[in-house]
């Protein structure tokens, strides 16, 4: 991991850049961390990481972990309904499991 001071970074924004791609960039203000560079494999990665990121996704994932527990969720074929999708059977495939 390197740690660079924003003055750092912006002096030498390609070299940090180039350096991210082989291991964590952390850059700091008055010597506290405010930043990370890293490197992204493909836009899948970023979209990961954007919503990791987002609150408004946060509290979306709260509301809905909150009301599952609260409410116990909905069947599943009224899950498939709503989303369209046509996978509207009452009862989900079985898991499989090790074959006795």
């Amino acid at each position: 991991m390197k740690i660079a001071s924003i003055a750092e970074v912006k002096a030498n924004l390609s070299a940090y850049v180039k350096a991210s791609e082989d291991e964590l960039v952390v850059i700091t203000r008055n010597g506290k961390p405010v930043a990370v560079l890293l490197p992204m494999e493909d836009d899948e990665e970023l979209e990961r990481l954007a919503l990791a990121y987002s609150k408004r996704f946060q509290a979306i994932l709260t509301a809905a972990r909150h009301q599952i527990t609260t409410t116990g969720g909905i069947p599943h074929a009224d899950f498939w309904r709503e989303v369209g999708g046509d996978h509207v059977d009452d009862d989900p495939p079985p898991a499989e499991g090790p074959e006795e």
